[in-house]
């Protein structure tokens, strides 16, 4: 995949110059008749289908859509602004909702097209074309998914079309998902469809039998059909799929073919073509000189367990903590000798300086960080912990530190853009030092869909949801004795670890979630899911938060509505079809 991805950064530059080289069309418009009508463009035009992964992301930057940047709107993330959808502003007209709308329907409509065209044109032989047309259903049922996780019903379209043609109803809920379950159905019943890709096979990256058994599990999920999600998360094991030894090294480009990397977004070191995690969820000291756009929720860093499976109390660490008033805690994140200018201003913003140690102040709050479940410090970069960032074009070690004074070549300060706050930062998919990648808004490390771990706690979902206590617990474990904190046992009471029933295990496996995929475009989808977006992310005194929990904006949940994301308003101008989503007012 890599390797196709290449050849079309190839042709990109040479049409650039020549651009009667290669005949293009809008890309709301079906394909030209050239397409598919050679072995070669046959490749290209498949590649085509899985480029719209991307999210409409064609050249440096994002296009605002990427998967990591929506758990901003969920419990792990974060953002530096505003975000209306979280304010209670947002309105059907936001071009947020036409934008993933539009870039979802692109990807049906190719896959559409490759389904028509491949057995109508391509001169390829039947294996090629008979694993393409497996692949090409795998995808629309991606895209599909995908919309209906939320819109909760849209149109289905099987065949290519016009924009003029675009004029068909909302399906309902279930409808869409019984689409998505009869493609993937599809595919797996293809014989020429791999159970897996090993690492450096020239056809890495591309669908697999895997990870169309973990789609169409998490499918299932959806539907609440959990016996039968069980039994597809068991085919994505007997696939050969499982676990990467080392947590911290797994989002690593050298480990990005492991075998627990099920279904990723391919990437390389070209502008257009490339990651951009780097750009928007890095710093200033980062290679390219990044922006925090995204950055990690306190509620996340809170929920991480002391490595003996305890939950995590600051009072334990710090007595009296909760007792202070949230502008006062910030005394305890100040960095040692402290300034007289800087004591005053940490005086005025409300710290508690009685409180302040000069010389030992960033002592008592790295022990809120230590012995904690290793992920914390793989996932998070946590007040006076170092990274490896860039300074004058070399590596440098910076720290984070508030309030923020200078970044150098040694001993500096970590440097954000948002220098007046001091937020909780990404560690993962976030490069170090100036060599793991090219450029900021390019990195070459894959970006991941579909990981075993995903699928292990599913199945542990699916499994307490079935009664089956103790084969829940095993799953949960593995990714528990991957990470390094304590394993979960319903046999001794007295142990922090100790599952009681049904109930504790769900919200176990939910927060196992929570801490296992932070940057990763996950937990949002799981919190409306689970419909406990409004209680996990709308209570009283939540927003965009400092370390200390000082909230910079404010979150307000308007009404039950904003589990149905509203079908966007223009959609709804070009085809009266559409019914609007019920509370949205257009």
């Amino acid at each position: 995949m890599k390797k196709i991805l290449t050849i079309l950064f190839t042709i990109a530059v040479v049409t650039g110059c020549k651009k009667d080289l290669l005949t293009t069309t809008p890309p709301s418009q079906v394909a030209s008749e050239m397409m598919w009508t050679t072995d070669n463009l046959t490749d290209q035009g498949m590649t085509g289908v899985y480029a719209t992964l991307r999210y409409g992301m064609a050249s440096g930057g994002a296009s605002g859509l990427e998967l990591y940047q929506m758990d901003c709107l969920g419990f792990t993330g974060q953002t530096s602004g505003a975000e209306s959808l979280l304010s209670g502003t947002i309105t059907p007209s936001n071009g947020y909702f036409s934008g993933h709308w539009q870039n979802l329907y692109e990807g049906i409509q190719r896959a559409n097209d490759a389904l028509k065209n491949i057995a109508l044109k391509s001169p390829s032989s039947p294996e090629k074309k008979a694993r393409y047309i497996a692949e090409a259903k795998f995808l629309r049922a991606y895209f599909y998914l995908r919309l209906n996780q939320l819109y909760k019903g849209v149109p289905i379209y099987l065949e290519p079309y016009l924009p003029e043609e675009a004029f068909k109803p909302r399906s309902t809920e279930a409808e869409v998902w019984a689409q998505v379950i009869s493609d993937l159905t599809a595919a797996i019943a293809e014989p020429n469809l791999p159970d897996r890709y090993a690492s450096g096979n020239g056809n890495y990256g591309h669908v697999t039998k895997g990870a169309a058994y973990a789609l169409r599990g998490k499918a299932y999920m959806y539907t609440q059909k959990w016996d039968l999600a069980t039994a597809d998360f068991q085919k994505v094991k007997d696939a050969g799929y499982g676990l990467f030894a080392n947590y911290s090294a797994l989002f690593k480009t050298a480990n990005e073919q492991s075998n627990e990397m099920i279904f990723s977004i391919q990437n390389i070191g070209v502008t257009g073509f490339g990651s951009t995690t780097q750009f928007y969820c890095g710093t200033r000291s980062s290679f390219g000189s990044c922006w925090n756009t995204y950055h990690v929720s306190p509620n996340l860093v809170d929920l991480y367990e002391n490595a003996d499976g305890s939950k995590f109390n600051w009072d334990a660490v710090i007595p009296g903590y909760s007792a202070l008033s949230v502008a006062e805690r910030e005394v305890y994140f100040l960095r040692n000798n402290l300034t007289a200018a800087e004591i005053a201003a940490a005086t005025t913003r409300g710290a508690k300086m009685s409180l302040y140690l000069p010389t030992g102040n960033e002592a008592r709050i790295m022990q809120a960080y230590a012995n904690r479940d290793p992920r914390l410090a793989a996932n998070v970069i946590t007040p006076y912990s170092t990274y490896l960032g860039v300074f004058g074009g070399a590596n440098a070690v910076v720290t984070s530190r508030w309030p923020y004074r200078a970044e150098g070549a040694t001993n500096g300060d970590l440097r954000t853009d948002t220098q007046s706050l001091f937020y909780y930062l990404y560690r993962k998919y976030v490069y170090e030092g100036a060599t793991e990648t090219p450029g900021r808004d390019y990195g070459p490390t894959d970006f991941v869909l579909i990981r075993y771990a995903d699928v292990l706690l599913m199945w542990a979902e699916a499994l307490n949801e079935q009664g089956l206590t103790s084969e829940a617990i095993a799953k949960v474990n593995e990714v528990r004795t991957r990470a390094g904190v304590a394993l979960l046992q319903n046999a001794n009471a007295v142990l922090p670890t100790f599952v009681s029933d049904q109930t504790d295990l769900r919200e176990r496996i939910r927060n196992e979630r929570r801490v296992e995929f932070p940057n990763e475009g996950i937990n949002f989808f799981d919190e409306m899911r689970w419909k406990s977006w409004k209680d996990k992310v709308f209570y009283a005194g939540n927003g965009v938060k400092q370390a200390w929990g000082k909230v910079v904006y404010a979150y307000s949940f308007k009404g039950d509505y904003l589990y149905n994301w509203a079908i966007p308003a223009v959609e709804i101008e070009r085809n009266p079809s559409l019914t609007q989503n019920a509370g949205w007012i257009n």
